[in-house]
C-alpha cells in the first residue's frame, strides 16, 4: 500500500514539470495567447473601499509575488519566442506583475480583464465576448499574453490557475482550448 502511495505522489510531482515543458516549447514557436494569473497577492479579494486608481486601496502583490513575476518574466525571455503584446486588468497586483515581468513599455491596460465585483455571481458575457474578440484578433508572431485575474480564467476555460501560472489558449469556436499549462 505504501508503494502504491508513493507511485502516486511521485506522478503528481511530474506532471507539472512535464505540463510546464509542453508549454515551454509551444511558446519557443511564438504565435499563442496565453492567460496569466497575476503572481501573489496579499488576499483574494479587495477591501470594500476599492478604488482602481489607488493601489493602496486594493489587494496588492507580495514580496513573494514580486520575485514570482520577476521570475516568470526571466522565464519568458529565456524560453519562449519574443512577447509581442502584453495586455493587462487595470488592477494594481496585475499591473505590476506585467510591469515586473515584461517591462513599463509594452503594457496595455484592458479592462476586459479586470475581475468582477464582489457582488457579481458570474463574469458578464459582453466581457468574456470582449477577451475572446482580442484573442482571435492577434495573428503575431511573438505572444500575446494576458494579466488577468482568477474568475476571468475561469470565465474563459471552465478552470482555474494559480497564482503567476500561465495558460496557452487557442479559439475554438466559441471556447477557448487548453494547449498547455506553465507553473511557477
Amino acid at each position: 500500500m505504501l508503494r502504491y502511495a508513493l507511485a502516486i505522489l511521485a506522478t503528481l510531482a511530474v506532471f507539472p514539470a512535464h505540463a510546464t515543458e509542453a508549454g515551454w516549447a509551444l511558446l519557443r514557436d511564438g504565435g499563442h495567447v496565453v492567460l496569466l494569473r497575476h503572481a501573489r497577492a496579499q488576499a483574494t479579494s479587495d477591501p470594500a473601499n476599492l478604488d482602481i486608481d489607488s493601489c493602496s486601496t486594493q489587494s496588492n502583490l507580495t514580496d513573494r509575488g514580486r520575485q514570482q513575476a520577476r521570475k516568470i518574466g526571466a522565464l519568458f525571455a529565456a524560453r519562449a519566442a519574443s512577447t509581442e503584446k502584453v495586455l493587462s486588468s487595470r488592477y494594481c497586483r496585475a499591473l505590476e506583475t506585467a510591469r515586473l515581468a515584461f517591462g513599463d513599455a509594452s503594457i496595455e491596460p484592458f479592462d476586459a480583464l479586470d475581475p468582477v465585483a464582489k457582488d457579481d455571481a458570474a463574469v458578464p458575457k459582453e466581457q468574456v465576448q470582449s477577451i475572446l474578440a482580442e484573442i482571435r484578433a492577434f495573428s503575431g508572431s511573438g505572444n500575446l499574453v494576458m494579466v488577468t485575474h482568477l474568475e476571468i480564467i475561469s470565465a474563459l476555460i471552465g478552470a482555474g490557475a494559480r497564482e503567476g501560472e500561465a495558460v496557452i489558449v487557442r479559439p475554438e469556436g466559441e471556447t477557448l482550448h487548453v494547449l498547455g499549462r506553465i507553473i511557477n
